[in-house]
């Protein structure tokens, strides 16, 4: 049995082009546990870890725009809210799954807080945008009412930035881990997971985003998963990518893949951090990783499809799909 962690992207619940509706992120949830449940059918051990940044962005708007009737949120509650919103959908639409394969294992969603350090360089450079767009009037008066960081995308207006620390520390692993030997499917760690602080013995939430694959590598190394998996929008790592030149990646060794981020393949803002948080993993002693588009989840950990990137030392080589898949799947 493949113990495993499966990072499922933001597309999982709002796809592009789609509006966010309840009726469309139910059908999204239920697509993605489709897939999950496939997996445990095949009887792996999984984790399930997920982005929140379309959720998150909703519950920061619909905080602003009530305040004035309601109190505020902080984006660190905003975080939890959208978890415990997000881990509903997922942990009734597997279990719902579940139920229809005829499996019986018991789901729970984990509200889970990530520990940064307050003195972590990102805290004092916000770069993460977060929020609605604003005009400049707009994000000025925000600037000087309530200390944001604002900056400015030419094309759309201004944003609020918020830092992005690193990871330190998920303040649940033990319950998650112990909830995994009960036989447990665990959801956990949601948007990265809430950014706490210790200070003086005590947990302070602050304001920022954790990177979700950062995150999902960190709990996939301290609960030593077998494989970790990452469910994007698209069914491999690309070199060149949407270039005439684009080609795909299959079975990768960790430095190989390496020098290619170094190269510059891999945007910040795009696929940088999943290919980052799979060196991350794999350096910390992991076997696998996998990434890939949900629709091909089931097929790439059987092998025959995705990206897959191994240690150096070449163990568990697996061989993935010849075929070519179009962008966007």
């Amino acid at each position: 049995m493949t113990s495993m962690l499966i990072a499922v992207g933001g597309n999982s619940l709002i796809r592009a082009g789609e509006t966010g509706t309840m009726v469309e992120q139910w059908a999204n949830a239920r697509r993605t546990a489709a897939a999950i449940v496939q997996l445990i059918g095949a009887g792996h051990r999984l984790v399930v870890t997920h982005g929140n940044g379309p959720q998150v962005g909703a519950q920061l708007l619909r905080s602003e725009r009530a305040s004035d009737q309601v109190p505020g949120q902080t984006l660190d509650v905003c975080g939890a809210a959208s978890q415990g919103e997000i881990g509903y959908l997922l942990s009734q639409s597997i279990g719902d799954e579940l139920a229809a394969a005829g499996l019986s294992v018991p789901v729970v969603s984990v509200v889970t807080q990530t520990v940064v350090r307050a003195d972590d360089p990102a805290m004092g450079h916000p770069t993460k945008p977060v929020g609605p767009f604003y005009s400049r009037e707009q994000a000025e008066e925000r600037q000087r009412h309530l200390g944001w960081e604002i900056v400015e995308d030419a094309a759309r207006g201004y944003r609020r930035v918020v830092p992005s620390p690193e990871p330190v520390e998920i303040v649940e692993l033990n319950v998650i881990r112990s909830l995994m030997s009960q036989g447990v499917l665990v959801i956990a760690c949601g948007g990265g997971g809430i950014p706490v602080i210790r200070r003086d013995g005590q947990l302070k939430g602050v304001e920022a985003v954790i990177d979700k694959d950062r995150a999902s590598a960190l709990l996939a190394s301290e609960l030593c998963v077998d494989m970790f998996a990452i469910s994007t929008d698209i069914p491999f790592v690309y070199l060149d990518y949407k270039k005439n030149t684009q080609r795909k990646v299959q079975c990768v060794s960790a430095s190989e893949l390496e020098a290619h981020y170094k190269a510059g393949h891999f945007p910040a803002g795009n696929m940088g951090p999943k290919v980052e948080s799979a060196l991350r993993f794999l350096k910390a002693g992991g076997k696998e990783v996998v990434i890939t588009s949900y629709e091909y989840l089931t097929e790439a950990v059987a092998g025959r499809m995705g990206t897959h990137v191994t240690p150096d030392r070449g163990v568990l080589v697996t061989k993935a799909a010849e075929r070519e898949v179009p962008v966007g799947g």
